[in-house]
């Protein structure tokens, strides 16, 4: 389709006739006019209008028809909008030099309010927000600054509540981003984190040398207690062991009876047989047995043809006397005795490794009967 151009002779034609003239600027107008009429607004925004200056409405988000040529309209975003905070110098309450920014979230709440309240509310509220950022800083200390950021953050949205609302702006949130000490407060600041963790090394090394400590004496405490238990029961077995021994060997001598009597006076008589003298004073306890001896030779004590001398039996009397019938008792009884001590060390043991103090515990040792005390079996004399 080819476009249509007015030639020379046309345009001259138009100029020359004031009726096409007067329809085309006419048309023109209506054009213009139908387009400053029309005011399109975005769904999430919002839109005051003015006419002659003076405020009327705000417009709705679609399509909005207003006065033509006389009509402004100021449009507000009603999203939340982010602003940076610019980095800011400022002195803690203890005279430390620090440097902080912020990011502060805002929503328009009110678009009437934001238009005839303040002028350029986003610029208004960063502003705002950069003398509390300074103030709040510099009524604290550097060390709740560099660990409490939430209470900064909680301390800078109360401030900017106030106004902000009388500005049709609500804040949703601030967050200080980084807080930097200078130079030479972050150098010290190094140098006593360094420290401290010196100094926690060579507590932690000083209580690990003093458990180490402990827990040798301890070891040691426990061993010399089982060591010395152990000498104890030792020395208590070693000395029932030798009146055990003592009590045998003084029960067999005294079981040998008449016979070992017998064997000693022959093994007398004939020492003095080979002597020079020739007279003799004789016990009666001798005569005795010497008649013994005939009597063997007679054969009148001795069962058939035997020709051993044999040892005579101890009657009841004797054997009660000198306890021959106590023995067996008196060696279980010491077993027994002995046998209960190993169980109690044992026990004892046991509760030192599990960590227990346990006592030294006297015992009350074992009183065996002098044998020297018995009295010697009477032997009676024959006479011949």
């Amino acid at each position: 389709m080819s476009e249509f151009v007015p030639g020379p002779l046309q345009t001259q034609s138009v100029l020359e006739d004031p009726l096409l003239l007067i329809g085309a600027v006419v048309l023109l107008l209506v054009v213009i006019t139908v387009w400053q009429m029309v005011e399109i607004v975005d769904a999430y925004d919002r839109a005051a209008l003015t006419v002659f200056g003076e405020y009327r409405k705000l417009l709705e988000p679609g399509l909005n028809i207003v006065p033509p040529f006389v009509s402004r309209i100021y449009t507000f975003d009603m999203r939340t909008q982010t602003l940076d905070v610019p980095q800011q110098e400022a002195i803690t309450r203890d005279n430390s030099p620090v440097t902080a920014d912020a990011v502060v979230y805002i929503r328009v709440m009110n678009a009437k309010r934001a238009f005839l309240e303040v002028d350029d509310y986003q610029r208004a509220v960063s502003n705002l927000a950069q003398t509390t950022l300074r103030a709040v800083i510099g009524d604290m200390e550097l060390d709740d600054t560099l660990s409490r950021r939430e209470m900064i953050n909680e301390r800078i949205r109360q401030e900017l509540d106030e106004p902000t609302d009388e500005w049709g702006i609500r804040v949703e949130s601030v967050e200080v981003r980084e807080v930097t000490p200078s130079a030479g407060v972050k150098g010290a600041m190094e140098e006593q984190t360094s420290a401290e963790r010196r100094r926690r090394a060579m507590i932690l090394e000083a209580q690990g040398e003093r458990r180490s400590a402990v827990e040798k004496a301890e070891g040691d405490k426990q061993s010399n207690i089982i060591r010395a238990q152990g000498e104890k029961q030792s020395q208590i077995l070693e000395s029932q062991g030798d009146a055990i021994s003592t009590v045998l060997r003084a029960r067999s001598a005294e079981s040998m009876g008449e016979r070992a009597v017998i064997d000693k006076g022959m093994e007398t008589l004939a020492e003095i047989g080979h002597g020079e003298s020739t007279t003799f004073v004789m016990p009666q306890e001798l005569t005795s047995l010497v008649g013994r001896y005939g009597k063997h030779l007679s054969g009148s004590d001795v069962e058939g043809n035997g020709t051993d001398l044999e040892s005579l039996e101890f009657d009841d009397e004797t054997r009660e006397l000198i306890g021959l019938d106590d023995i067996a008792d008196i060696i279980g009884e010491i077993d027994e005795q002995a046998e209960m001590d190993v169980e109690a060390m044992e026990e004892q043991a046991r509760a030192i490794k599990e960590g227990q103090d346990v006592g030294m515990e006297a015992e009350e040792p074992i009183t065996m009967s002098d044998p020297d005390d018995e009295s010697e079996p009477e032997l009676g004399s024959d006479s011949e």
